[in-house]
This record gives structure tokens, sequence and C-alpha cells, in this order.
């Protein structure tokens, strides 16, 4: 506005006083524009507090225009006051520069057009436009006040979500992790207690066999313990664990055994602990990837999870665990001969019921970006756990896989 007053205001500013009234209010109209733009956000707020600061620059601007006439641009940008006051001020403010600017344009064309008999409608334009221009900005300053209270309040409710699913996440994982650790051991605890029992109220115990047993109840009381205190470590652990770190549930050292390996592993120890037989059979053992931790430690659960399932529950004789990869998927089945899974069952009956190990393997299955399939062999009796994953998940594991 200054730019495109200043060169009409000295030029028809009359010598002498009126010349340096003109010049010292582009001079003080500029450096306060100056400082303003600078400072904002010093000045700004004061300018926010006090509309008193943008009537003195109404002010001053008055006389430039008063100097450059009513009829030159300066006259149509000092519509844009009334603007300004509307978005920071609101209503109130818009009609009292609205009111201010109009004034002055009217006594700006009295004034200068005496010489002339100008129509009504020439003189109430620009006094009109003050107006519309007054009402559009505290429009617009309610729109974007309502505008930034939905933004805040939309943020804050993902900011909600955000937190309930963290904190739904975290109860699933913990709860997958004490019904795959602790959970079963106080099960073996349990059954240990119970075989002690029993030899204990025969009429000629046998000493050994009950030191055996009261054996086994100590290994597994204190197992029970150790990951009672794995997973307390684990709530209160700060820092991310980093790649080496060992997972929970898995055996990889720096010989980096794969899951293979381990699943070998369980597989023997589930037969030596319980008598069902658990064969594994890899096909192509060269093409089965070494996987990432995370990976390994759903799968190894999965297969776990599943061979207890079958020794409670499905009264089998064998178990076979196979590994294939086939085109671009990793597949991985474990199936039994036992009686297989009774018709009608489904995962909510069976969390209704408080058996929830089912509902595990296929978090886990998702959380691994795998797909999980669990129902009867066709024709032939038992059940299949069948585990699809593709390989090219393998190359970028997501850091939400990681369970620590």
């Amino acid at each position: 506005m200054i730019v495109l007053a200043a060169p009409a205001a000295l030029l028809n500013a009359a010598p002498g006083l009126g010349a340096r009234l003109v010049g010292a209010a582009v001079v003080i109209t500029f450096m306060v524009s100056y400082v303003l733009f600078r400072d904002w956000e010093r000045f700004g707020p004061l300018l926010l507090r006090h509309p008193t600061l943008l009537a003195a620059d109404t002010l001053f601007g008055s006389l430039l225009l008063v100097s450059a006439g009513p009829d030159t641009t300066l006259a149509y940008v000092s519509v844009c006051t009334p603007l300004l006051a509307g978005l920071v001020y609101s209503w109130r403010g818009a009609a009292c520069f609205a009111s201010l600017q109009s004034l002055i344009l009217l006594l700006v064309h009295a004034t200068l057009n005496t010489d002339r008999h100008a129509p009504v409608a020439e003189a109430l334009f620009l006094p009109g436009l003050c107006v519309v221009a007054g009402a559009m900005g505290s429009t617009l300053r309610d729109l974007m006040l309502r505008f930034g209270a939905a933004t805040q309040a939309l943020t804050t409710t993902q900011a909600r979500l955000a937190a309930a699913e963290a904190v739904s996440a975290e109860r699933a994982r913990l709860a997958r992790e004490m019904h795959d650790s602790v959970a079963k051991t106080l099960y073996g605890v349990a059954l240990a207690a119970d075989g002690l029992a029993s030899t204990v109220s025969m009429a000629t115990p046998d000493p050994a066999r009950l030191k055996e047993q009261a054996e086994l109840v100590s290994r597994s009381a204190r197992r029970a313990a150790a990951e009672s205190r794995e997973l307390l470590t684990d709530l209160r652990r700060e820092r991310p664990e980093t790649p080496e770190e060992e997972q929970p549930g898995t055996v990889e050292s720096s010989e980096r055994i794969t899951v293979w390996r381990e699943l070998e592993l369980l597989a023997r120890d589930v037969t030596a602990r319980t008598g069902l037989l658990v064969t594994c059979h890899w096909s192509c053992v060269p093409e089965l990837p070494v996987l990432p931790a995370p990976l390994t430690h759903h799968l190894f659960s999965i297969v776990a999870e599943a061979l207890e399932n079958t020794h409670r529950h499905a009264f089998a004789t064998h178990v076979e665990v196979r590994a294939a990869v086939d085109g671009d998927l990793l597949r991985l089945a474990i199936r039994d001969d036992g009686t297989g899974i009774p018709s009608g069952m489904t995962l909510e009956r069976l969390c209704a019921s408080g058996h929830f190990g089912l509902l595990g393997m296929v978090e886990r299955a998702a959380q691994a970006g795998a797909r999980i399939r669990i129902g009867q062999v066709r024709h032939q009796p038992g059940t299949e756990v069948r585990v699809e994953l593709p390989v090219s998940v393998l190359n970028r594991v997501d850091p939400s896989l990681r369970e620590d």
C-alpha cells in the first residue's frame, strides 16, 4: 500500500507543511510495517491485544489518502483494513474499522470532489466495499477458528486412539507370551504335582520315584519363576533391543542356529517329555531361508502351541512338521493323526470358554505377515495347521514385529 500511495501522495501534496506531513506519514507507516514484518512473533501479539495500533496505522494511511485522492489505487487498497480487522478482532473489530474506513473515504471524497457533483452510488461504492470486506474477514476468522478446533479435536482423538491401540496391542502381546510360557509351565507343575500326590498315596511309595517327581516339580516351578521374571523385565525395559540380542523363546546365538534347527530340538523335547512322536521334514533344506529373529520367535511359538494342543486335546500318536519353499511362499505345516477339531468350534467359542491358544496363533501369524489355516485334514483324521509366509517379507522386517 505504501508503494502504491507514496508517489501519488507526494506529487499531489502541497509544498511546505503538507509535503512534510505526507513524507512523515510515508516514513512512519513504512517503518511500522517493516518492524511488524521483521519481528512479527514479538510485536504480533501486541497488535492482537491492542486494536489502537491498527487504528493509528489507519489514520496515518488516511493522510496519504487525502494527498493521493479518492480516485487512486490507494483508495481501493484501503478496503483491506476492515478485512484485516475482521480476521484479527472478530466481528466487533470488523464493524469498528469498517465504519472508520468508510467515514474516512466519505470525508476524502466529499472534501476533494467539491468541484464536481459525483453520483451518490460512486460516493458510497468504496464505503460499501469496506462493510463487505469486514464481514468477509469476520466470516473467514470464524471458519479458521472452527477448522482449528476441529483439527485439534481430530488430533486429540487420534492420539487417544493410538494410545488405546498401543495398550490393546501390549495387552494382547503379554497375553500371548504368558499363555505360551508361564501358563504352560504352571500346567506342567500341576501335572507333576498330581503325579507326586499319586505316588505318595501308594501303599509302598518308591523313594527314588518320589525324589524324581519332587525334583520335576521343583524344576518346573523354577522355570515358571524365571519366565515370570523375564516378562517383568520386558515390561520395565525402556530401551529397544538391538538386532543382535536374543529373542525369548528362541535359541539363536552367535552360531546362527536357524529356526529349522530350533524346531527339530523342540520336536525332540516334546517327544521325550510327552511320548508323542514328532517328526520334521524339510524339503530342499538349502533353499530354506535363515529367518530374522522376530519371525523366528513367531513361527517357533506357533509350532510349539500346535504341538501342545495336539498333546493335550487330540489324542494323537504322531505329528509331522513340514516346511518347503513353493515359489514366493514359505509353507509350514503341522499335521497330526488325532481326533481333529470338533465341528462348529470357532475362535469366539474358544475364547469364551477361556482357551486362547488358537487366537494367539492367529495373532502371531498376522504380526509376521503370514496367512494361517487351522482345520481338518482332507480325507484323513487329524488336524492341520498351515502357515504361508511370503518370502519377500523376509527382506523387509517391520519393526512392529519385534516383541520386545
